[in-house]
């Protein structure tokens, strides 16, 4: 009997996958899943109606308004300013002029009065909001000389709003 060739059989190789990798990747997703889950939760504020004041014959009082002075830039180099709501001022509508014994005069006083709340004035300075309103008769020049007068008192929060309320357009008919 002939040798005859056998047949050569090729060894089969253990195949083995490395999931150490997919494990890092599957944990790194859990944790982020967690993390958005709690993040979008949604938050409870609570909402001040002023109900709970005891005072029934005088409008609500809320802390926005004691940190606000609204300044509206009117012609010829008018300024009218009042601190609070319109419709119910901390402080009456009074027209002023510009510089050391105008509106800066006035600013400088408001701040004063308001270092009693305030423990840390710099605080005082964030939270002490002048809402700046020019009007089609003022010039640039009048929100340039505003913007000066921000400067000097160190007040930092202000905001330039064109638009105007109803009560603050009669207003500016009267004067």
């Amino acid at each position: 009997m002939k040798n005859l060739p056998q047949k050569v059989r090729s060894r089969k190789l253990n195949s083995r996958v490395d999931l150490t990798a997919m494990v890092s990747v599957s944990f790194l997703l859990i944790i982020f899943f967690m993390v958005v889950g709690e993040l979008s939760k949604p938050r409870e504020m609570k909402y001040d109606t002023g109900q709970d004041r005891g005072c029934c014959d005088c409008p609500p009082r809320h802390d926005g308004e004691n940190r606000s002075i609204t300044v509206i830039l009117g012609e010829n180099n008018k300024l009218i300013y009042y601190i609070g709501v319109i419709a119910s001022p901390i402080k009456k509508p009074k027209t002023v002029a510009y510089g050391k014994n105008g509106i800066r005069k006035e600013l400088t006083a408001r701040i004063e009065s308001l270092k009693s709340y305030y423990s840390d004035s710099s605080k005082l300075m964030r939270d002490l909001v002048v809402i700046i309103k020019p009007t089609k008769k003022s010039n640039y020049g009048n929100l340039v000389d505003i913007l000066d007068e921000m400067k000097i008192t160190g007040i930092t929060s202000y905001y330039i709003v064109p638009e105007f309320t109803p009560e603050e357009s009669k207003l500016l008919a009267s004067n």
